[in-house]
């Protein structure tokens, strides 16, 4: 009896212990193929000791930064599309800037040539000549093509320089403030109250006729609005809590400037600057009306001044005038409401119009 019963036991014992190794095992195997499916990045080597995986699960953090800046575009751009205006101003822009870059193919680089001129003087215009000619026979169609590329040019590089110097004060004045600030913010106080016209026309004047001295002086006269609003929006990011945290967990001064402050004030850093263009344009303009301008290129600017100089206006050569003004006017209008629709998308508490 006392055998039997040690038998039993025996017998059940180990039938448990068989039982336990088998869980034990498929236990093992189900966590195994369950960090190998599941890819989280952990596996159980033949000592039973966790080892990282090679494989690594999910998108690495450059993945998720592209997959988020594309997410943002598509947001942004949506909500563009709302504002009609907006989606005008673009499509004109769009047209100039093709037939900017396709001049040199649809009126050809000797158009501004006065020795190979195709026409007589002040032709009115016709069928070969859709907007008659300039002083010299040359062809106005081709020579208002030809400026746009000047035009636009200056206009974008003044706006760019314009928008970094802004830029480059107002964080650097809002991050570090004391005595910097302050004189950083009575320069631009100065600038501010002087007559960006008279400004530029001095350096104009005194620098050598060129483009590159149409784009500084246009550039160094229009920053100070745009460092104002930007060291605005600076003291606002930096009184964020997670400003604090970045510098209690050791963030210097370039780390928090870069890559907490200047994302934020970027949305507003881009809508300034496509304001800034349509003001770049008209003052390209009115340096080169009044003959401050380069004058071996053709731009809006320098037509208009031509045509002063030929008499248009007394003499009614209308044609000589009313093109370069309107091209002048439409771009300025077109930057404007491309500029108003970007401001309004980024920030829609204006309740900018659609």
């Amino acid at each position: 009896m006392t055998s039997e019963t040690t038998g039993s036991t025996g017998s059940t014992g180990s039938t448990g212990s068989t039982g336990s190794t088998n869980d034990t095992n498929r236990t093992n195997s189900t966590t195994t193929s369950t960090g190998a499916g599941t890819g989280t990045g952990t596996g159980t080597d033949s000592t039973g000791t966790t080892q990282p995986s090679v494989e690594s699960g999910g998108p690495g953090p450059r993945a998720l930064a592209r997959r988020r800046r594309r997410a943002s575009v598509v947001r942004f751009w949506r909500e563009y599309r709302r504002h009609r205006a907006g989606v005008l101003g673009l499509a004109a822009l769009v047209l100039f800037v093709l037939v900017a870059l396709t001049a040199p193919l649809t009126v050809g680089s000797d158009v501004d040539s006065v020795t190979d001129a195709p026409g007589q003087p002040l032709e009115s215009p016709s069928g070969r000549f859709p907007l008659g000619t300039d002083q010299f026979g040359r062809n106005l169609l081709g020579l208002l093509v030809w400026g746009s590329r000047v035009s636009l040019l200056v206009g974008l590089l003044a706006a760019a320089l314009s928008a970094l110097i802004g830029a480059l004060i107002g964080i650097t004045a809002g991050h570090f403030r004391g005595w910097y600030a302050t004189v950083m913010m009575r320069i631009t106080d100065w600038f501010l109250v002087m007559p960006t016209l008279v400004l530029a026309i001095v350096l104009a004047t005194v620098l050598s006729r060129s483009l590159g001295t149409i784009v500084l002086a246009i550039g160094v006269t229009t920053w100070p609005t745009t460092a104002r609003l930007v060291r605005a929006q600076t003291l606002a990011v930096e009184s964020r809590p997670y400003i604090e945290r970045a510098k209690a967990l050791g963030g210097g001064h370039w780390h928090v400037m870069s890559r907490h402050v200047l994302p934020n004030v970027m949305p507003l850093i881009l809508a300034q600057t496509t304001l800034i263009i349509s003001s770049a344009i008209l003052a390209e303009a009115t340096l080169a009306f009044l003959g401050l301008g380069d004058p071996t290129v053709v731009s809006w600017g320098g037509l208009l001044q031509d045509a002063r100089e030929a008499g248009s206006v007394s003499s009614g050569d209308w044609w000589y005038l009313v093109p370069p003004g309107i091209g002048i006017a439409v771009v300025a209008l077109a930057f404007t409401l491309c500029g108003r629709a970007v401001e309004a998308v980024l920030n829609p508490r204006l309740g900018v119009s659609r």
